[in-house]
């Protein structure tokens, strides 16, 4: 609970900063998956933490959602996309060039899905320090919520279970 009520501090924050370029990104890890396969769904359990993100998220006014191409981002930013009435835009992580990509996302605020080795490498190129390691592999309620108001970033990790 008090970890919802800090989110929800921080949004207000950030809502306050209106009048500024505010650019907020939110990044998760991809949902509990079925199995270790190529590229497999989410699991029951990842399901209802994709509609627990849905619900985490339903106060946040997203202009854009990302994700990688696979099934388990795909699923877990489906609920906050649907709820949002909002495409998905696919991205790929190995080719992503995170100069345009800040351009293309400025002044928005964006859901990024990804992995759990480049949920953390994407952070870290954004907010441009070499902060956070791969998430653990049991591990999929890590926030990273970075905000850029005219040039100055600020970031912060939340944990939920």
């Amino acid at each position: 609970m008090k970890k919802i009520l800090l989110l929800l501090a921080l949004l207000i924050l950030n809502i306050s900063f209106g009048q500024q370029s505010t650019t907020t990104y939110y990044f998760i890890r991809h949902a509990e998956k079925v199995d270790n396969s190529q590229n497999p769904d989410l699991s029951e359990k990842g399901l209802k933490r994709a509609e627990l993100w849905n619900k985490i998220f339903s106060e946040i006014s997203f202009d854009k959602i990302y994700s990688t191409d696979y099934k388990r981002t795909t699923q877990t930013a489906s609920p906050t996309a649907t709820a949002k009435k909002i495409q998905i835009k696919l991205y790929n992580p190995k080719t992503l060039n995170i100069e345009s990509f800040k351009k293309e996302t400025l002044g928005k605020k964006v859901l990024i899905v990804g992995h759990s080795n480049t949920t953390p490498t994407f952070v870290n190129q954004i907010i441009n320090q070499k902060i956070y390691a791969d998430i653990e592999d049991g591990t999929f309620g890590n926030l990273y919520m970075v905000t850029v108001v005219d040039n100055i970033i600020s970031y912060q990790l939340l944990k939920f279970e």
